[in-house]
């Protein structure tokens, strides 16, 4: 593959900050970047933004929004400011989507959780439509469902999209979250015919794998089937850009622009 749909996400190369990870990527022919919200601490994000594009990068979205459901009612108020504060930071910055990683309360029911979640976008959807900002469902991995996301399958993320039925809403695919998921390519095929697939995300699952937020790996270097997935994403219509999100201490810890290479070159080989 080229790289002419190639994005990568800035917490991939953590250790740089958002100026050195664009020169880096820029240089190295990534045409897309997608912008953790810590990268933007105490910098003016409009002029981020023009730096940015002036590297030729398409910012794809921001990471991350989310994170409503609660039980306390006054942590449900504030995830709605925050997730307020999100949506102001994507347009100043300049993007049109945010990731929003949903929340879950192990205090609660996971059907609770979901009411929430389901009733925190809601509330939020004119603010994301004023400043043209899209909110992006990502279904995480069943066992982030304590703490991270009470929304834990495709199929739950496309019921919650069209149930709120909203152009402002749609989902993000992440293989490292759906790979298992023995219903994959039929949600996905969904999500394409109802319009809402609007993002996916690339890494691997090693084995074994050390840590299960911290040890993600280079496509190819595990056992998720990342071109077949691509292959029914892009089968579903899906034509956006393929976002590299890669947390590892191991990978943090090596010289980043070695590990921008290997990123590149996995990218072409096994993407």
């Amino acid at each position: 593959m080229d790289l002419s749909k190639m994005c990568i996400h800035t917490i991939t190369t953590k250790p740089w900050n958002i100026e050195k990870a664009a020169e880096n990527y820029s240089a190295a022919g990534v045409k897309g970047i997608t912008v953790w919200r810590d990268a933007l601490e105490g910098r003016d994000i409009k002029q981020v933004g023009n730096m940015l594009r002036d590297h030729d990068l398409t910012i794809v979205s921001l990471c991350r929004g989310g994170f409503f459901a609660h039980k306390d009612s006054g942590k449900r108020r504030s995830a709605l400011d925050d997730n307020r504060k999100a949506i102001d930071e994507a347009f100043e910055l300049g993007t049109s989507m945010i990731v929003l990683v949903c929340g879950a309360d192990p205090s609660q029911s996971l059907e609770e959780s979901r009411k929430q979640i389901r009733e925190g976008i809601e509330t939020v959807i004119p603010e994301s439509s004023a400043a043209g900002v899209r909110l992006l469902i990502e279904p995480l991995h069943p066992m982030y469902a304590d703490t991270r996301s009470a929304i834990n399958t495709l199929q739950q993320a496309n019921d919650m999209a069209e149930a709120l039925n909203s152009a402002w809403v749609g989902v993000a695919v992440d293989v490292y979250h759906l790979w298992w998921d023995p219903f994959l390519e039929r949600e996905i095929r969904r999500c394409g015919e109802r319009g809402n697939l609007m993002a996916f995300h690339l890494c691997d699952w090693k084995v074994p794998t050390t840590d299960l937020l911290l040890d993600r790996g280079l496509m190819g270097e595990g056992c998720i089937p990342v071109k077949q997935i691509r292959s029914w994403v892009e089968a579903a219509g899906f034509n956006g850009f393929n976002e590299v999100e890669i947390f590892s201490t191991k990978y943090w810890q090596e010289d980043q622009s070695e590990w921008l290479m290997k990123i590149i070159k996995a990218y072409k080989e096994n993407s």
